[in-house]
């Protein structure tokens, strides 16, 4: 069976999110409509935690997914889906809550807000999820905002089966493969200067520009080369970049 994946937009999604705003989507999450998980069959609930283990690399709030094994977030050596373009050139979460919520494989989406988003390096956020019978995975993704197009997360871990369980999982920095890697803040979404201290007369975007485009694949980060306004011993760091702690309770 070929994995389900967050499908690739033909053309360009004007709906952009302010970062700061982004309390609003969990109005937007949501459980999968009736089809292959079954709404009135037993659940399962998790709480999933996240560590920013970086120094200087602020994340957006993290879009946690929990689904069935055919469904792909991102893979890594594939082209990203506009949910992902979305989320790692814009911090724009929309279109993979979307996407995601319109399968009959994902049991429900969560987007892991705390008391004052976005989630800091070295801070935690915790958020709860669910996942009917035959939901047994879950993914994640999550925006490095002092970059072009660099994302966190993890694809497709299996959830713990046991009441009180515990999987601890580490995530690495991938570059999303869809705009040029210019580390300059006008190409940047705007909160990255004030979030990290660093000041700047750039207002920043966040919308993505076609005169950035680039047409890769998902892969590993190569970090910031600086040279720009982006400054390695500032905005860079070493992977893993996140701790994800899953724990069943209920």
């Amino acid at each position: 069976m070929k994995p389900f994946r967050i499908p690739t937009a033909r053309s360009p999604l004007v709906l952009t999110l302010a970062l700061l705003a982004l309390p609003l989507l969990i109005a937007a999450c949501s459980t999968a409509p009736d089809g292959l998980l079954d709404a009135q069959a037993a659940s399962a609930r998790y709480r999933v935690t996240f560590t920013n283990l970086t120094t200087g690399q602020p994340f957006t709030p993290p879009l946690i997914a929990t689904h069935q094994s055919a469904v792909a977030l991102f893979e890594v050596g594939q082209v990203a889906s506009e949910g992902i373009r979305e989320i790692a050139e814009n911090g724009n979460l929309a279109p993979a809550l979307a996407a995601l919520g319109a399968s009959n494989k994902v049991a429900e989406t969560v987007v892991a807000v705390g008391a004052v988003p976005p989630l800091l390096p070295q801070a935690t956020v915790s958020a709860e999820i669910g996942a009917q019978r035959g939901a047994r995975f879950v993914s994640f993704a999550s925006m490095l905002i002092c970059s072009n197009d660099g994302f966190t997360g993890l694809d497709r871990v299996k959830l713990p089966e046991q009441l009180g369980g515990v999987v601890e999982v580490y995530a690495n920095a991938y570059d999303a493969g869809t705009e040029l890697n210019s580390e300059d803040f006008a190409d940047i979404v705007p909160p990255c200067q004030g979030l990290i201290g660093v000041g700047s007369d750039d207002p920043g975007t966040g919308m993505s520009d076609p005169a950035l485009a680039e047409g890769g694949v998902i892969a590993a980060h190569p970090g910031v080369a600086g040279g720009n306004d982006l400054l390695p011993g500032v905005h860079g760091w070493s992977d893993p970049v996140a701790m994800v702690v899953i724990e069943r309770i209920d």
